[in-house]
């Protein structure tokens, strides 16, 4: 039994040692890059490389997310352990780890990048929990590999502690995604130029182990179609239907389409949930694309806070705004179709590629249809007359700056018996969503209170009462996301040394859907001097 365990060296397993069973299935099962160096370079026929983490001077736990430890059966007294901390900033390796950095290639801003690969992750191995889970454990920020390019493969905490606490934000929202178990600092400080405006400073450096059933991404399979490497192409592809897709049966090239397919499937009802909390990608490249439908690598995120279809988070693509909120969809699209053109050898037909492709242009209308009838708390939908009423809505969000988080929520107070309501009474609820309540003119407030009387009628006709109305409403319009503003205010105290705001948010964002009254503030929209301050609204990719 496990527990009868003795390590080599003659001493008892630690407790973390107990509990994480490694059973390094990708090392084992795919060919890995024969150098050993960490040299960068280009690395042809091996979907991975040996690498070790670099350790760092003065690690510092500073959150840990307990919901995900238990995903990999570590208790909270394991968390708050010295070794804990050695082993999730990279400074311990332990029994059955073995560390290694993959190899992919990516569709960047629409144009062929080449190699890409993991610059700065690491991943220590694959852990099967009591329940028979399997979990990668990588360290983001843990140093070069050999597919940093010019990078130096470390990160900084503004962007490392970001992505930890949207991880989860995004899990406790009920949206696919990879998970984040720990942020720690490395004690060492790492020079970047945050603006790409030539002056470079040096930040804080942290860590952050982040937990995926599979890191695997669409352009894992495109750098081996751009090598031409059929073979090996296969070998993936096989590998990760038997492991990741066992229900789909023995790869073929049958199975190999009903794999697209579902990829297409489960990539749409991401993009469905990101547009129903109103997030915002930002970097939606092929490499950041992920077989399992999961929201992977936050980079310069955001949400949208005054509703703006064109508005996208980073700055690299203000120009062309590819990225934009309401492109996703579209983008989405794009990139599953890049994914069709590199499996293509291994299928050798067109058509039945581009029947998934269709389906998926197909099938959003009607998801996105049924998403947006849950925000409004419709239990049933009739394209025919919700669509344009949907719509509507849509235009009515833009007549002024409005936050789409505080309106879809502060729109389940209405009750049906304000039919007759006054327009100022049928206004009041939403007053706190409108970043310039003065700037509401009489034409904006007669189109808004014409919208609010045309769905009370809607509400009124469908015969479901307010209460359990407002209840479905309140599942699916979080009252509590993580807004930019936020995750700046944590990062500035970090770099101070107080982590209680870092707490404080990851706790609140437990609960999004509650009301939680002692936390009222973390649900205020943006305030003003936030709108231009760097990291409050747009964010580039310097991390």
């Amino acid at each position: 039994m496990q527990s009868d365990y003795v390590c080599t060296n003659g001493q008892r397993p630690s407790p973390i040692e107990e509990r994480l069973v490694f059973d390094n299935r990708f090392t084992r099962e795919l060919p890995a890059d024969p150098h050993s160096g960490n040299q960068r370079r280009l690395v042809i026929g091996a979907c991975f490389s040996r690498v070790q983490p670099r350790p760092v001077a003065a690690p510092r736990l500073i959150a840990v997310s307990r919901e995900a430890a238990a995903l990999l059966d570590l208790s909270e007294g394991d968390c708050e352990s010295a070794e804990f901390t050695q082993v999730f900033a990279g400074n311990r390796l332990l029994p059955g780890m073995d560390p290694h950095a993959t190899c992919y290639g990516g569709h960047q801003f629409g144009a062929w990048a080449g190699q890409l690969g993991d610059g700065r992750a690491i991943n220590l191995g694959e852990v099967v929990n009591a329940r028979g889970e399997r979990w990668v454990v990588q360290l983001k920020g843990a140093g070069p590999t050999p597919y940093s390019r010019e990078a130096d493969g470390f990160a900084v905490l503004r962007s490392s502690l970001r992505e930890f606490l949207c991880s989860e934000a995004m899990h406790h929202l009920g949206v696919p995604t990879t998970r984040a178990l720990s942020l720690v600092l490395s004690g060492e400080q790492v020079l970047r130029d945050m603006f790409y405006d030539g002056h470079p400073a040096r930040e804080p450096g942290a860590i952050v182990c982040r937990l995926a059933p599979s890191f695997t991404r669409f352009g894992h399979f495109e750098i081996l179609t751009a090598h031409e490497n059929t073979t090996l192409l296969r070998e993936l592809l096989d590998y990760t239907i038997r492991t990741d897709f066992p229900h789909l049966g023995e790869p073929s090239p049958r199975v190999y389409i009903a794999w697209f397919e579902e990829v297409c499937r489960r990539t749409l009802s991401m993009i469905v949930h990101w547009m129903r909390v109103g997030f915002v990608h930002g970097v939606m490249n092929t490499d950041n694309m992920s077989i399992l439908g999961q929201t992977i690598d936050y980079g310069p995120y955001g949400w949208l806070e005054g509703y703006d279809p064109d508005w996208t988070p980073n700055t690299t693509d203000a120009v062309g705004r590819r990225y934009r909120f309401d492109q996703q969809p579209q983008v989405a699209l794009w990139n599953l179709t890049q994914l069709a053109n590199a499996i293509f050898p291994l299928v050798g037909q067109v058509e039945p590629l581009q029947r998934a492709i269709a389906n998926y242009a197909k099938e959003y209308e009607p998801a996105w249809v049924a998403m947006m009838a849950g925000k409004l708390g419709l239990t049933q939908v009739d394209p025919a007359t919700d669509k344009p009423l949907f719509f509507e809505l849509l235009d009515v969000l833009q007549l002024v700056e409005t936050d789409m988080t505080l309106f879809h929520r502060n729109l389940a107070l209405l009750s049906s018996e304000q039919r007759e309501a006054s327009d100022d009474a049928l206004l009041e609820p939403l007053l706190p969503a409108y970043y310039a309540p003065d700037a509401l003119t009489a034409e904006h407030r007669a189109r808004t209170t014409a919208w609010l009387r045309r769905y009370l009628e809607r509400l009124i006709g469908e015969g479901s009462g307010d209460e359990e109305r407002r209840a479905r409403m309140n599942r699916v319009n979080p009252k509590y996301v993580l807004r930019n503003y936020l995750a700046q205010l944590a990062i500035d105290r970090c770099e101070q040394g107080d982590y209680s705001l870092l707490h404080d948010l990851l706790d609140v964002l437990r609960h999004p859907y509650d009301e939680q009254p002692q936390k009222e503030h973390f649900a205020a929209k943006r305030p003003e001097w936030a709108r231009e301050r760097a990291g409050c609204s747009m964010l580039s990719c310097s991390s």
